[in-house]
């Protein structure tokens, strides 16, 4: 099945066009003007995770979401929208709009969306979504030592490497659970021809909120300076959370080494490194 047959099968509206638009994505127009967003997942459950993310996303508060039209097997049809140029004010409505959704909160550290996976994704690597009491023993298990064990196991570290991120505590303030995107790196952040920052391709869970904005710093973000003070200017961030940044980023670099190896290693050692 490609695109097209796809996005007709679960709308029940006739593809008239498709356009790749890189990697699994496709933008497909329909028979009745409509225009969508038709991405595939080589595993169904990451199918699952990403439009139960999104649905859980969806809090009138929060950054806008893509709507999720259907999804069945292989296959996810969103709502397309039309790309714009950041500018200082979308940013700084981002910012205020991702401290409303973290407060919105999670069941727990490590919870999954309603009705989503334990074994969801994050990009092309596998991620374990299992709820914990604790913050500090779930980040550990399954967002440190579960890609160390990879990156070793497919020898990306060495032994001698892997004990420096062993050796990392892993501390930060006690707060309830936040409601994540979980993939928060800049290419993730949507800026739309409405004027808004929108929310794609997430990998939500409950967790940290200093996680996600740990992953916008990463690799940097237009005007982050402005998403970050407009954010705190809603809930702001306990003492030293800039110290506790590459804590935080241990999880998507471990990410990166398991699956690309190569400059990540020395990018994940020196986080490490940072750290007390």
């Amino acid at each position: 099945m490609n695109a097209g047959q796809a996005a007709a099968e679960l709308t029940g509206v006739r593809a008239v066009e498709v356009r790749h638009l890189g990697n699994s994505v496709f933008e497909v127009d329909l028979e009745d003007g409509d225009l969508v967003v038709v991405k595939r997942h080589d595993d169904p459950n990451a199918v699952l995770a990403e439009a139960k993310s999104l649905e859980w996303l969806a809090e009138p508060e929060g950054p806008p979401v893509p709507g999720v039209r259907a999804h069945g097997e292989n296959w996810l049809v969103m709502d397309q929208v039309e790309r714009g140029a950041p500018s200082p004010e979308a940013a700084e409505e981002f910012g205020r709009r991702l401290a409303a959704l973290h407060a919105t909160g999670a069941p727990a550290f490590g919870a999954p969306p309603p009705d989503g996976p334990e074994n969801a994704s994050i990009g092309l690597a596998p991620m374990l979504n299992r709820p914990h009491a604790s913050w500090a023993d779930w980040f550990k298990a399954d967002r440190i030592d579960f890609y160390l064990r990879k990156a070793v196991d497919q020898g990306e570290l060495t032994p001698d490497q892997a004990r420096v991120v062993e050796a990392v505590r892993v501390e930060a303030p006690d707060e309830p659970p936040a409601r994540l995107h979980g993939d928060l790196w800049n290419g993730n952040v949507h800026w739309a021809a409405d004027g808004r920052a929108w929310l794609i391709d997430p990998a939500a869970h409950g967790g940290h909120r200093e996680s996600d904005l740990a992953m916008l710093h990463l690799f940097g973000c237009t005007h982050l300076d402005r998403i970050v003070a407009a954010y705190q200017e809603v809930t702001p961030l306990a003492d030293g959370w800039r110290d506790r940044i590459p804590l935080h980023q241990l999880f998507p670099l471990l990410v990166h080494v398991a699956l690309f190896g190569g400059s990540y290693v020395q990018q994940t050692l020196a986080a490490a490194r940072a750290l007390p």
